[in-house]
């Protein structure tokens, strides 16, 4: 479980780790749902109401157990899910599941048996703010103010949301830590696989 504030680098490791991932952000509500938590005149998308919890704890159970899931395709600047897609863990060991809200279904993995780590990767807040607010733009999730509101409202808060992830069960590491403890927890796979039974 790869958790952190928005724009702290969760993408970018899950894709150097090489491994099958299970994108979180996919499980956001679409935005004409009545019940979304709303902020600044618009959709909170960083409160976890808006975002579908239960469905992402049983995909993510399922891609664990049984090795494949439907899981939503969803798109940020329209606000909606445009489609599904299956995927598949290819056999691997491990699987990557990363996002804003990955920390809020680490309690829920740990009961079921499949959470193998939860990481909450930091970074100090400025350097955090500057690379969501560039990314934001040139992907053009949301109109720039709001972009600019948003990342103002989480820079002052960013300390509080990684001791909230911490305390739900998440490890604090930079990117480059997170990436060893990763790879310490696939050799252990590998070599637990490759080891043959204990009677």
């Amino acid at each position: 479980m790869l958790a952190g504030p928005s724009g702290s680098g969760k993408s970018r490791l899950a894709s150097r780790l090489g491994l099958p991932v299970l994108r979180l952000d996919n499980f956001y509500r679409d935005g004409d749902d009545a019940a979304l938590p709303r902020a600044f005149g618009i959709v909170d998308w960083d409160d976890p109401a808006s975002w579908d919890q239960a469905a992402a704890v049983a995909a993510a159970c399922r891609l664990a157990l049984e090795g494949t899931a439907d899981v939503p395709t969803y798109d940020i600047p329209t606000s909606r899910a445009t489609g599904t897609h299956v995927m598949a863990t290819g056999g691997a060991p491990v699987i990557v599941a990363e996002g804003i809200f990955a920390a809020e279904v680490i309690p829920s993995l740990r009961d079921a048996g499949v959470l193998a780590d939860a990481i909450c990767l930091t970074h100090p807040p400025l350097v955090t703010f500057t690379r969501r607010l560039t990314r934001d733009l040139r992907e053009g999730r949301k109109p720039p103010l709001t972009l600019l509101r948003r990342g103002l409202s989480l820079l002052r808060n960013e300390r509080q949301i990684v001791a909230h992830q911490v305390a739900l069960g998440a490890v604090p590491c930079s990117p480059a830590h997170a990436y060893e403890r990763v790879q310490a927890l696939l050799q252990q796979a590998w070599t637990s696989e490759a080891s043959p039974p204990r009677s």
